[in-house]
């Protein structure tokens, strides 16, 4: 911030410094070229810096810790990670080159528990990003009350043109590089973006070799043939689900009759409409995914949009709709908006035009700050990311119980138990929401770090 008041206050001064030329303003064509760089300059800085993930969670952290009163030296652990590992991974390619990968491991908070996090393979990916994700995790965990702290992993890379087997080498050797850190006992990665259960499988397996002993447990969102959950596939979701059924309660909004947008058509994405038709018999009538997007008014099978998808590789030119961009299908008029992607959907400068009743946060950090505060003046009822999406995380904990006593639920257990799970959470933040007046992610927030602040008293670390 010290940064970008420098550059503002430099800007301030040579704009004063043009205006105030004896013959106009501007007279002299360098220097008003010369302003105008550092005033771009300037406006790009503070908007990354708006953007930037993990940047967003500290101010979170910083409201929460206002509202809670927090002692400043446990505010500034909160702030930061406990620990983050950065690997380089060399990978042999099918043209038999080889290529360098950067990647990473954060355990942000291990208070409450050993660590739990995804991991991701995008191109896109940033330690930022990652920190700001295990930050999530942290929260999320402790909002649904597991004996889990937070952690998160991430590649760049693109998986998408990547093959099968080099995949599989950029798998194994992310896990050479990280297993030393990692364990059933210490820290405990699962499925995120762009990476699946096959990948899972492969971690697990190089982990097995490595430690010279089968260890199922190192890793949840695995296939069932070794050691996955009934329910994995769409916990998400599922749990996302469960929330918008009590937001819909609260809010007085008939599922049967309430339309559905999701931006972001990934896995969470579909089973979200998928679910939201198929268990409330909403209409879902605007989906997309990095390729455009779709809209009917009339409403689509989301089973049938996937199956498009699978076909021509995007949900676009699916017959009967017509396309949508990104932008608008955030603004649409619909009740129930779901974001579904990456971060920063909602931002300043769309929050106003947001017509839905209910934003349910499926993917992490969708919503800045900004945003946040022009959605709950205009009454959108905001279901924040690490209560949203807490359904993958509870899933993988009950997998992570069942590989410790290797017995496994059935798939209506596992339901029943998530959806106990969820109901809670959403209710006790609805609670504390009402008790203090603040939008649902501060009650959330507050929630979250009262637990993980009082793990850390009863430790000793504060």
């Amino acid at each position: 911030m010290a940064t970008q008041r420098s550059v503002a206050e430099k800007t301030k001064t040579f704009l004063i410094a043009g205006l105030l030329k004896d013959k106009g303003v501007y007279e002299n064509r360098r220097l008003f070229l010369f302003c105008t760089i550092i005033r771009l300059k300037a406006e790009r800085e503070v908007e990354m810096a708006n953007q930037n993930p993990f940047k967003i969670v500290q101010r979170q952290i910083d409201v929460c810790a206002e509202i809670l009163k927090l002692d400043p030296d446990v505010h500034a652990i909160l702030r930061v990670p406990m620990r983050e590992f950065h690997v380089s991974l060399l990978v042999r390619m099918d043209d038999g080159t080889i290529r360098l990968f950067q990647g990473f491991r954060i355990q942000y908070n291990d208070a409450r528990g050993l660590t739990k996090g995804g991991i991701r393979f995008h191109p896109d990916e940033t330690i930022d990003t990652v920190r700001a994700l295990a930050a999530w995790m942290t929260w999320k965990c402790a909002l649904l009350d597991l004996p889990l702290g937070g952690a998160k992993g991430g590649v760049i890379c693109n998986p998408k043109k990547m093959s099968h087997g080099e995949l599989e080498r950029l798998s194994r050797a992310y896990m050479q590089s990280i297993w030393h850190f990692i364990g059933p006992d210490k820290d405990v990665p699962a499925p995120d973006v762009y990476t699946n259960s096959q990948i899972m499988a492969w971690m697990m397996d190089e982990y097995s070799k490595i430690t010279g002993k089968n260890q199922f447990g190192v890793i949840t969102g695995k296939p069932l043939g070794l050691g996955g959950s009934a329910g994995r596939d769409d916990a998400t979701a599922r749990g996302g689900l469960c929330t918008i059924r009590e937001a819909a309660n609260e809010n007085n909004i008939d599922l049967e009759k309430a339309t559905v947008a999701v931006q972001g058509y990934g896995n969470a994405g579909y089973y979200a409409a998928y679910l939201a038709k198929s268990l409330f018999g909403c209409k879902v009538v605007a989906v997309n995914d990095s390729q455009g997007g779709i809209f009917s008014r009339e409403g689509f099978d989301p089973e049938a949009v996937r199956e498009h998808k699978v076909k021509t590789g995007s949900v676009t030119n699916f017959s009967g709709t017509k396309a949508i961009s990104n932008e608008d299908l955030v603004e649409l008029e619909v009740d129930i908006l779901i974001p579904a992607s990456l971060e920063n959907t909602i931002t300043e400068k769309n929050a106003s035009n947001v017509r839905a009743k209910i934003v349910a946060e499926l993917s992490n950090g969708p919503t800045t700050p900004e945003a946040d505060d022009i959605l709950y003046k205009n009454g959108v009822h905001v279901i924040p990311d690490f209560l949203c999406n807490a359904g993958g995380v509870t899933v993988s904990y009950f997998e992570m119980v069942q590989n410790y006593y290797m017995y496994y639920w059935e798939e209506e257990e596992v339901h029943k138990r998530l959806d106990k799970k969820m109901t809670i959470a959403y209710q006790s933040v609805l609670d504390i929401s009402k008790k203090y007046n603040i939008n649902m992610r501060q009650a959330a927030y507050i929630i979250a770090v009262k637990r993980v602040v009082e793990a850390m008293k009863l430790r000793g670390w504060v």
